[in-house]
């Protein structure tokens, strides 16, 4: 499902048409269509991608929930650029977002660990993400040891479970069309505060 040719990618407030085309993936999309790709790098260059979900989005920027002793919260520690990418395949639609990370407060860590399920609290806790594993039982038995520990289900944030929001400096919109005659749309701005310009782009 693609929009009609002309103005399908206006050039106005990046964050408002985001809000509508993640709107539309989540009536179109049959599963967490709130998923995006993180690409991270070392100081040196070297990068790394994975999946992670997008749990809130505004003005402010783009927020994700992890390990900060996993790979990617290694390597944004050393390099806090970062990357997104939404791609919505039922919409034929992608966004792609980059600029600088910053860890959320303790205070919005602590209400969103809270607001999950006990069994994915426990499996966080449980994890030393990205570190090497014996076995898979030997994981599964900390989740096990830790629901013993808090059998009323009252876990409490681990320290090295956090998030992080991406300020963005760069949005690009892009739209599938036919004969792969496709649409672009790149919104920047110098800094957080700075307004957003725009351009189309050769696809």
């Amino acid at each position: 499902m693609s929009e009609p040719a002309g103005n399908a990618i206006p050039s106005g407030d990046p964050f408002a048409l985001f809000d509508r085309w993640l709107g539309q993936a989540r009536a179109a999309e049959p599963n967490d269509p709130n998923a995006m790709a993180l690409a991270t790098a070392t100081p040196a260059g070297s990068p790394s991608a994975r999946m992670v979900l997008l749990k809130d989005h505004g003005p402010d920027g783009f927020v994700f929930y992890t390990n900060l002793a996993s790979r990617k919260g290694d390597e944004l520690a050393a390099n806090p650029q970062a990357a997104l990418l939404f791609h919505w395949k039922s919409l034929r639609r992608q966004v792609r977002i980059e600029g600088i990370v910053h860890e959320v407060t303790a205070a919005e860590a602590d209400a969103y660990f809270a607001s999950r399920g006990f069994d994915s609290r426990l499996g966080s806790a449980a994890s030393d993400q990205s570190r090497p594993l014996a076995d898979r039982a030997s994981y599964l038995a900390r989740v096990e040891a830790l629901r013993a520990e808090y059998p009323d289900g009252d876990i409490p944030r681990p320290p090295h479970w956090s998030g992080y929001r991406l300020v963005p400096a760069a949005i690009e919109f892009w739209c599938d069309r036919e004969h792969r005659l496709h649409e672009r749309r790149r919104f920047v701005r110098e800094h957080a505060q700075a307004p957003w310009t725009s351009t189309l782009l050769y696809p």
